[in-house]
């Protein structure tokens, strides 16, 4: 039983492991993989909390703890990637551009260990959110080739970082978390999980970037909703 109060901490290891051998692969140009490793990483950070809350474990260690793995893996890890793929087409100012988002990724982590509001839901875009958009791109360019043209471009680079901005906004946004399981209360949550498996199915890797607009534009259409709750 002991064992089990360490494993939150442990999945939250190896989070920042996936971020530590990301980067690698980035720097030796395996792209794939590194969004891979991110996709691995996403599901242990949201894992690491829910196992939290079934073994009764929790603590400003813990906390601590998933901010810093936050840091490498959602933050300098899709840095590096945007990194990469604008130095691949030779886009210098867009190349060193794109560690802004490691920046704006540690101040929406620092800015959420000490905000209050956020207990219920989100106030900016979380970092894994922003960080799967960005990987889903090279999964794309190595599955889907057909959607180069959209994004492999000066353009599309300078939007991706562009939209990590939304991470450090004040946009209040809905979070996947359920006190009950009716329909009435958690209407928008459910209509976004169908809606992402549906665009999932039909676009596959195209479709995360689609999913992360949809989460945002549900989120400002129950804007009154979710700002009731934020201010609570």
């Amino acid at each position: 039983m002991k064992l089990l109060k360490h494993l939150p901490n442990a999945m939250t290891c190896g989070n920042l492991l996936c971020g530590c051998i990301g980067l690698v692969m980035t720097l030796r140009g395996h792209l794939e993989t590194a969004s891979w490793l991110i996709m691995l990483a996403a599901v242990l950070d949201f894992g690491d909390g829910f196992v939290a809350r079934l073994v009764h474990v929790s603590g400003p260690f813990g906390k601590e703890l998933d901010s810093l793995a936050d840091v490498v893996t959602f933050g300098v890890l899709p840095a590096t990637i945007v990194f990469q793929l604008a130095w691949f087409q030779e886009l210098d100012f867009i190349s060193y551009g794109a560690f802004l988002i490691a920046v704006l990724a540690a101040l929406r982590l620092a800015n959420f260990n000490i905000d209050t509001r956020q207990s219920e839901s989100f106030i900016g875009l979380p970092v894994p959110a922003n960080t799967m958009l960005i990987a889903a791109f090279p999964l794309m360019e190595r599955y889907q080739p057909q959607f180069d043209a959209i994004w492999k471009n000066d353009i599309g680079l300078g939007m991706m970082i562009a939209f990590s901005f939304m991470m450090v906004s004040e946009v209040p946004l809905f979070a996947l978390k359920f006190k009950s399981f009716g329909w009435a209360e958690n209407q928008i949550k459910y209509s976004f999980l169908i809606a992402s498996v549906l665009l999932l199915l039909f676009l596959q890797f195209a479709a995360i970037p689609l999913i992360i607009l949809l989460y945002i534009v549900l989120s400002l259409f129950s804007k009154e909703r979710t700002s009731e709750r934020v201010n609570e």
